[in-house]
């Protein structure tokens, strides 16, 4: 989830977390003394030299240690890995993969890796396409067991596979929720009618296949229908024969998670450090929420499509095939991940954000370069950033670097111009604060960890936390009454007293 998605009414800035212990992960076991390798040195180094995303031109590097990000964000577990030079460098887990019996995270830890789950998914289909089993540009509805979407009014034109992976074919349903342990969960065909024990809307055509990017996680839903009927397997076993050949054996489309792996597997934490009802929620949206993984099996993935771009065969996809999966189309995505950069810097990356769980892929095809981050917390978006500003500082990155600003400065008289209430108008239930508190101005969300916000411009902030901007809005008298980021408003509902002027910004 992104944070101009949490800032649009959902869970910002992170909370949650308990004590921190840090696993072996790339460690070899040896007789005698373990040696410590180049990898295990960098993987020690971005641990301890994570950045916040924005840094004050003129001020020494900010650099905080992981356990003390992840006391800060309340997040329980992360893990990591780190690919360079096409191959995985370092694979580490911190923290405690379930607090009430203390056990720690490692690197064989399973996380939900939620919305990654749709560019893997998005092979089962692009396999399909090259067995001849469908064309790309070929209208679903045929192939659907007798099933097909329903459209809104004045809405016509084929929905192919193209438009669901590249989230082009204009269908809604954003995401899903997911099942507490142990509910009754609806069918693939359930889930698309909004039907039965589906805790989500029917999924409809709003707009012309191919006129407007729209995420849909209901799109993929879709998908999924289409590949458990051309197939007629249950799409987990489709799946597993695609997770084997990636060599990704620490992973399972399978829902609810079998018993057996549940020892193995990272409780869910909400933003208030409480877990999950059940632990985990159950996603029988399997194409866009229902993998479980590593981040080492991840990073596999990753790698793997990396190689097939150069030109390697044999593999899953072949490499044109590859090269039409990540061509850049509405809203820069492919057929599966988003993509960004060009040349060298070309990259394809996604996030994730199911209940209890962030986590984030980014590789670097012609460089070799990338990472895998799992968190089992709704607080785990903005220490991922922090994480990634980490990797990309010491891995040299063209991308994910600290965004450095100069910062004007705020007087006191100035800064409580800004302090007070403020309600998202999209979500009124979401309140946000400001407030001038030890010479900076801090701004929260709820109850979560405050983020110091930068002043850069008369009535214009960067969030420190992240490097998004945020501007203020001023009334007809010069009272501030609203503020904006990512294009939402949150107004003001505790303004100054009536008759107190104005103040003066400096």
């Amino acid at each position: 989830m992104s944070t101009a998605q949490r800032f649009r009414g959902m869970r910002w800035f992170g909370l949650g977390l308990a004590e921190v212990v840090v696993c072996a992960g790339a460690m070899l076991a040896q007789d005698g003394p373990v040696q410590e390798t180049d990898a295990d040195h960098r993987a020690e180094r971005v641990a301890d030299r994570l950045l916040l995303p924005v840094q004050v031109r003129g001020r020494r590097p900010d650099f905080r240690r992981i356990e003390d990000r992840m006391r800060a964000h309340r997040v329980p577990a992360v893990s990591v890995a780190v690919i360079e030079r096409g191959e995985i460098q370092w694979s580490r887990a911190w923290g405690v993969a379930d607090e009430s019996n203390d056990g720690s995270a490692t690197p064989d830890t399973r996380f939900q890796a939620a919305s990654i789950s749709k560019p893997l998914a998005a092979l089962a289909v692009l396999r399909l396409v090259e067995a001849g089993r469908i064309d790309l540009d070929e209208d679903v509805g045929e192939y659907l067991g007798g099933w097909d979407v329903p459209r809104a009014d004045g809405v016509s034109g084929a929905i192919t596979p193209r438009a669901l992976l590249s989230h082009s074919a204009g269908l809604t349903v954003h995401g899903f929720t997911g099942y507490r342990a142990g509910a009754t969960v609806p069918s693939t065909v359930e889930i698309l009618d909004g039907a039965g024990p589906a805790n989500s809307p029917r999924v409809i055509a709003m707009s012309l296949p191919g006129s407007e990017w729209r995420y849909s996680g209901g799109g993929y839903t879709v998908a999924q229908l289409l590949v458990e009927t051309l197939t007629g397997r249950p799409f987990d076993s489709e799946m597993r024969d695609i997770l084997d050949e990636l060599g990704m054996t620490n992973s399972t489309y399978a829902q609810p998670l079998p018993d057996s792996l549940a020892p193995v597997a990272a409780v869910g934490y909400r933003a208030s450090r409480d877990p999950l009802e059940g632990r985990w929620h159950t996603y029988p949206e399997m194409a866009a929420a229902g993998l479980w993984t590593t981040a080492g099996d991840l990073a596999l993935y990753a790698i793997a499509v990396g190689n097939w771009l150069r030109g390697e065969t044999g593999g899953l996809l072949t490499p044109s095939m590859a090269r039409t999966m990540v061509q850049p189309g509405l809203g820069e995505w492919g057929l599966g991940p988003q993509t960004s950069g060009n040349g060298l810097d070309f990259r394809f990356h996604h996030g994730g954000a199911n209940e209890g769980f962030r986590s984030e892929l980014v590789y670097f095809p012609r460089r070799g370069l990338g990472a895998v981050i799992l968190t089992n917390s709704d607080n785990g978006s903005p220490l991922i950033q922090e994480i990634l500003a980490g990797i990309a500082q010491e891995y040299d990155w063209p991308a994910y670097r600290a965004k450095e600003i100069r910062v004007l400065e705020l007087t006191a008289a100035a800064g409580r111009q800004y302090a007070g209430r403020y309600r998202l108008e999209a979500a009124p239930d979401v309140q946000v604060t400001t407030r001038w508190r030890r010479g900076r101005l801090e701004l929260q969300i709820g109850d979560a960890e405050p983020s110091e916000i930068f002043y850069v411009a008369r009535d214009r902030f960067v969030i420190a936390s992240d490097g998004a901007d945020l501007r203020f809005e001023r009334d007809a008298s010069g009272r501030v009454s609203a503020m904006i980021a990512f294009d939402t408003r949150a107004r003001r509902i505790r303004p100054p007293q009536a008759g107190s002027p104005p103040r003066t910004l400096p």
